[in-house]
């Protein structure tokens, strides 16, 4: 599995995680073997959230004795973000993944809380050892630019958005923005909100002449035209063993310019959205 740069993170990061959002929809020994077949491959960026009902006890229970392989990331609700209940949420959410830290630690979107009060409590978290980095998610530039006032220069370790062939709203001046500041992207929902493209429309027949090239699947292909940028990370997540190994399939996979210029015009970026979309 490649592994890059993850913003100012001294370590470098597998560019396919592992996403939790409905994990624990899934059958729990299913769920639980997939991700563990996810790291045996090499997708150690394992991604949850306090948000996400038992997601982060599912990982939990993966990950048990194979802590230090991962690189381990949940994130804080806005509504949970003031300087003293980021702490507290953060307690609970090592509980629930039954660690003493995590590698990095996200403000899961803008909320009613100072931005000053929230990085407060995550800087207070790294110093007692309980985070190693802390981060941003579902940020467009102008929260950006607020968030680097408030937490100050190369704090920031990446901002966590919504990124696939269909919703390409980042690239007009979030991913800029990032890649300007040092900061790691972080696409999640990678293959669209139960709207792949289907292999009978334009785009999806584009994505299967491409993989059928490569003796790849089209969500392979899918995740790697996202990742064609230094500075992005993906994490899609898996519903069996079987899916996670379809991922981490991509890791290997190399697009050739003239491919990605064709997935480029195939699924084309539109205009700027007025607002960042977040589904």
């Amino acid at each position: 599995m490649e592994r890059r740069p993850f913003g100012p993170v001294p370590r470098e990061v597998a560019v396919i995680g592992q996403g939790t959002w409905y994990i624990d929809d899934a059958h729990r020994p299913t769920a639980v073997a997939a991700l563990r077949r996810g790291l045996d491959l090499g997708m150690t960026h394992i991604d949850t959230a306090e948000m996400y009902g038992d997601a982060e006890t599912v990982v939990g229970e993966a990950i048990n004795g194979r802590r230090d392989e991962v690189f381990l990331v949940s994130k804080v609700l806005p509504s949970n973000a003031s300087r003293s209940e980021t702490v507290a949420a953060c307690e609970r959410s090592l509980a629930r993944l039954r660690t003493d830290r995590l590698d990095c630690y996200l403000l899961h979107w803008p909320g009613p809380h100072p931005l000053e009060d929230t990085f407060a409590g995550f800087e207070r978290l790294r110093e007692q050892g309980k985070i190693l980095f802390w981060g941003v998610s579902n940020f467009d530039v102008p929260d950006l630019d607020a968030a680097w006032e408030a937490g100050g220069k190369g704090r920031i370790a990446c901002n966590q958005v919504l990124y696939h062939l269909e919703e390409r709203a980042i690239e007009h001046a979030v991913q800029p923005w990032c890649e300007e500041h040092g900061i790691a992207v972080v696409a999640y929902s990678p293959f669209g909100h139960d709207s792949f493209p289907d292999p009978r429309t334009p785009g999806g027949h584009v994505l299967e002449s491409v993989a059928a090239h490569h003796g790849a699947t089209a969500r392979q292909v899918a995740l790697r035209f996202l990742l064609r940028r230094p500075s992005c990370f993906t994490i899609p997540k898996a519903s069996s063993p079987e899916h996670a190994a379809d991922n981490a399939g991509a890791g290997a996979l190399s697009l050739t310019d003239a491919e990605i210029a064709r997935l480029d015009a195939a699924f084309p970026l539109g205009p700027r959205p007025r607002r960042l979309p977040m589904l």
